[in-house]
């Protein structure tokens, strides 16, 4: 429990930390534009996107066996990735085809990105989980029996 107490507040002290500082010092705060206000979205919150991409890290480092340098940039990539789906899915809560075209659009860069942290063998291993874990098919040759009519090894057409 004082792990996670600890873990809060390190990030609660590094999120409002400078800002802090700066102020008790008397000096002035620089005001931080949320782009997200702009557009009259809320950010996601910084503890969810957080907690998401180093469950998704960790997950990636144990199963692809990263070296600590490639888990720190495959984090910072998790880290943008996960930032930029929780915001459309903020911003397209109601309108799940544009929703679904984001979050597309981002794995996709997603995937440009980790090839280049990525051995070719580790890319590979992450490309063959990621296609079993969405039930994506692979092409192995002819596995079961085909439907009534369409033939098949044996039969007479």
């Amino acid at each position: 429990m004082n792990n996670k107490f600890s873990l809060l507040l390190a990030l609660g002290l590094l999120v409002a930390g400078p800002a802090t500082v700066l102020a008790q010092a008397g000096k002035s705060v620089p005001r931080v534009v949320d782009k997200s206000a702009l557009t009259g979205v809320a950010a996601p919150p910084a503890d969810v996107v957080a907690t998401r991409a180093d469950a998704l890290t960790a997950n990636m480092a144990q199963a692809l066996g990263l070296t600590p340098a490639q888990t720190e940039k495959v984090r910072a990539i998790n880290v943008g990735s996960v930032r930029t789906v929780e915001a459309a899915r903020l911003r397209y809560r109601q309108e799940p085809g544009p929703l679904r075209a984001r979050i597309e659009e981002v794995g996709l860069a997603r995937l440009e990105q980790l090839k280049d942290v990525l051995t070719p063998a580790q890319f590979s291993r992450y490309q063959q989980k990621r296609e079993e874990k969405m039930g994506i098919p692979t092409v192995r040759g002819i596995q079961g029996t085909p439907p009534p009519g369409l033939g098949g090894r044996g039969e007479d057409n």
